[in-house]
Formats: C-alpha cells, sequence, structure tokens
C-alpha cells in the first residue's frame, strides 16, 4: 500500500486511518464469510439490541447507534426479520413506530458469529497496541466523537 507523502504527520494520518479501517473492514468480512456465517452490519444491529434495555430500540435509536443510513438500516432490518433475528413490535406511544426486538435466534447468532470476530480484533487489531497506545487512541478517538461542529 503507497504511503501518502505529505512531509505533515496529521496530513499522513487521515488517509491511512481511512486505508486501515476499510482493509480491516474487509477482512473481517471475509473471515465471517469463510465461516459461513452473516455479514459484520447483522452482528452490529443484533449487539446493539442485545445490550439495549428490554432487548429492542426504535429504528432511530438503533440508526443512532450504528454507522448505518436510515435508508439501509430498514433494509437491513427487513433482512434480519426475514431470517427471525430480530421482530418488529408496534410501539404504543406511536401507531406510524415500531421497536426492533432481538429474538433468541438473533441471540444465538450473535454469539456463533463472536469468537470469529473477537479473533480478528485482537489478530488485526488489539495485538499491534500497547495498553499505553490503546489508551491514547480511547483519548484521542473520544475526544473527536464528542466535538461538535461549529
Amino acid at each position: 500500500m503507497p504511503i501518502h507523502k505529505d512531509p505533515d504527520p496529521k496530513g499522513r494520518a487521515w488517509p491511512l486511518f481511512l486505508a486501515t479501517h476499510s482493509r480491516l473492514m474487509e477482512r473481517i468480512e471475509d473471515a465471517l464469510a469463510r465461516a459461513k456465517l452473516p455479514p459484520l452490519a447483522w452482528y452490529d444491529v443484533l449487539w446493539e439490541l442485545e445490550k439495549a434495555p428490554d432487548q429492542r430500540l426504535r429504528m432511530h435509536q438503533l440508526a443512532e447507534r450504528i454507522v448505518l443510513s436510515r435508508s439501509n438500516l430498514t433494509r437491513l432490518a427487513d433482512r434480519l426479520e426475514a431470517a427471525g433475528l430480530l421482530r418488529r413490535e408496534p410501539c404504543p406511544d406511536d401507531r406510524r413506530g415500531s421497536f426492533c426486538v432481538i429474538t433468541q435466534a438473533g441471540l444465538d447468532t450473535r454469539k456463533t458469529m463472536w469468537p470469529v470476530y473477537g479473533e480478528q480484533i485482537e489478530v488485526l487489531f488489539a495485538r499491534h497496541l500497547s495498553v499505553a497506545e490503546a489508551e491514547m487512541l480511547v483519548k484521542v478517538m473520544t475526544r473527536m466523537l464528542v466535538v461538535k461542529q461549529e
């Protein structure tokens, strides 16, 4: 992979960050596919539902927790529902709204996916960081996430 020649480390960091993210996501997706498991986006939705109070979220809540557009999330939720991994339940406060609720099959699928995903996180990411480097990454990325746009 060619390294950007910008003499400023900050100028080199952004394209390297994007390339690294893309490559690691490809490798994780490949590992899941080799294990005959669903795509990573399925894991992300199932994990957010599993962690949620009563294991249910409204679509807008789910959209805030994962990185997908609203329309892509709707299509993904449709596929997860067709696979029996989540179900939709009406929202008593909003007749037009509904909750996405993880099913037992969804819980089982998420748990089946984790060993492959967790191993890839360790091999592709965590083993390359010292504890101090990981702490610094957490600090910097947290700062980036909470910054408000001016």
